[in-house]
Formats: C-alpha cells, sequence, structure tokens
C-alpha cells in the first residue's frame, strides 16, 4: 500500500537527517533566532466567522494525481494565491511523492506575506523543531498516523515554538482522538488515504461532531464554488484546496472563483 510506503520512508528520511543535524542543533537554533512574527498568525487568518478562507496549497505532484504542474513555479503560484485572495498557504516539503522540498518554505516566505503551513508526514518531534527553523508558521499532524499521547505531545511542542497545529481527522475513530486534545483548528479531509479517493460526504458527516468553539477547516476534493457554499451555510469558513487550483490553467482565476470574488 502506497500510503505504508510513505510512512516507512518518512521514518528512514528524519532519521537520517538526525544523524546530519542533530535536534539539539535545531533547538539552539531556534533560542538564538527569532522566527515568526505576529503578523503571520495562521489561526488568525482562517478563523472568521464571515467570508470564505481559502488556504491554496502548493504541490507539484501527489500520489493520487502523479504530476499536477509540470512547469513547476512555487513562488510564482503563491504569488497568484496571494493575489487571488487566499488567506493562507499549504506548501508541500514531503520530497519523494509529492516532490516538495523543505527549502520552499524559506523561498517562499520572501514574495508572500500570508502564513504558511509546513504540510507533511509529521512523525518525530525532529520535524516540529525543524519547521520552526525553516519559517513555517503552523504545522499539520495527521491524527490516523499518531496515537493520542503523541498528538498531545506533539501539538504541545508545537504550541511551545509559537507554531499553530491544523489537527486533521479522517474518521469518527480519528475525531475521538482529536476531541480529547485541547486543539483550536479540526481539518476533515474528504480523502481516504487508503484508496486515495475523495468523498465530500466524510466532512458533512463529521461536522456535527466539532464543538462550536473550534475552527473547522475542509480538506480535499473540493472544485467548485457551489460546493464551498455548500459548506459555508453550514458554518465552515476555512477550505485546504490544492488539486484543482493547480490544474486550472488560470490559477489567480480559479481562486478569485473559488475566494467568491469578481473574475
Amino acid at each position: 500500500m502506497i500510503l505504508d510506503e510513505i510512512i516507512k520512508n518518512k521514518k528512514r528520511e528524519v532519521e537520517e537527517l538526525k544523524l546530519r543535524f542533530p535536534e539539539k542543533r535545531l533547538i539552539k537554533s531556534i533560542e538564538e533566532n527569532s522566527f515568526k512574527p505576529d503578523s503571520f498568525s495562521f489561526k488568525k487568518a482562517i478563523s472568521s466567522n464571515k467570508g470564505t478562507h481559502i488556504i491554496a496549497e502548493i504541490k507539484k505532484a501527489s500520489p493520487s494525481n502523479g504530476i499536477i504542474v509540470e512547469d513547476f513555479n512555487p513562488l510564482k503560484i503563491a504569488e497568484w494565491y496571494e493575489q487571488g485572495g487566499a488567506k493562507a498557504l499549504s506548501v508541500l516539503t514531503e520530497t519523494k511523492y509529492f516532490l516538495g522540498r523543505p527549502s520552499y518554505l524559506k523561498t517562499i516566505r520572501k514574495v508572500t506575506k500570508l502564513p504558511i503551513l509546513r504540510k507533511d508526514f509529521i512523525l518525530d518531534t525532529y520535524q516540529i523543531y525543524e519547521s520552526k527553523v525553516l519559517s513555517a508558521d503552523a504545522i499539520l499532524l495527521i491524527a490516523m498516523f499518531l496515537t493520542e499521547e503523541e498528538l498531545r505531545e506533539f501539538y504541545q511542542l508545537a504550541q511551545s515554538l509559537n507554531l499553530d497545529v491544523l489537527v486533521e481527522v479522517h474518521s469518527e475513530e480519528d475525531m475521538d482522538k482529536v476531541l480529547k486534545i485541547d486543539c483550536d483548528i479540526i481539518g476533515i479531509n474528504n480523502r481516504n488515504l487508503s484508496t486515495l479517493s475523495t468523498n465530500l460526504g466524510v466532512s458533512e458527516r463529521l461536522l456535527s461532531r466539532v464543538p462550536k468553539n473550534k475552527t473547522v477547516v475542509v480538506e480535499s476534493g473540493l472544485s467548485t464554488r457551489e460546493e464551498i457554499e455548500t459548506f459555508l451555510s453550514k458554518g465552515v469558513h476555512a477550505f485546504l484546496i490544492g488539486t484543482s487550483l493547480l490544474k486550472s490553467k488560470k490559477i489567480l482565476e480559479k481562486t478569485k472563483e473559488l475566494v467568491g470574488k469578481n473574475v
């Protein structure tokens, strides 16, 4: 199964990184530098109960779609997203299956004032310290890959580093786990990570389980303004969207369309 391969590869990659650049050096770098201006708050950017808050994703490829953008220019894509009205960016840093690079976080930071979510398979505290050093404003934690104890530990560490956290669920079991953690932002992913298919019914089913004081992000499978308006009517204002934007021949115009701007 591709998912098992991804996780196995990521664990091996992290262990290799630890040998080349030990965690103690990451921590020392954080202690000696100031990385995050308050103006880049991911939570603030997507938490208003008014309007449409698009977290626009930057990725070259994915296991479900293969190569998405042949002529991949992450800096230009970031600029289009910001001009189109996106409220935050999601940047894939996984190298083998999504063809991302951790270095994209710092290079994209130079061309945008939008907060940046590091999207990767975070399985070790090392990656959280690394995310801070790489200038991320927020990280993704996927509940199905972590125990309740790991989720709590990782979440608290991220908060101590002034990193916001998008905690992602795919099922009722994930939701049960996450609700035991006092997290602010819950992402409901419509993609089945085993089959890679998407079903918007997942978000429709799980929304009722989310407490009213949480920020909810609907992820994956969204491609039209009508789909977004359906969730807006249910009280959801934040959406993580990548493939439908990136496959568009006019990324700027498609971003405006999904945000609800006049194109």
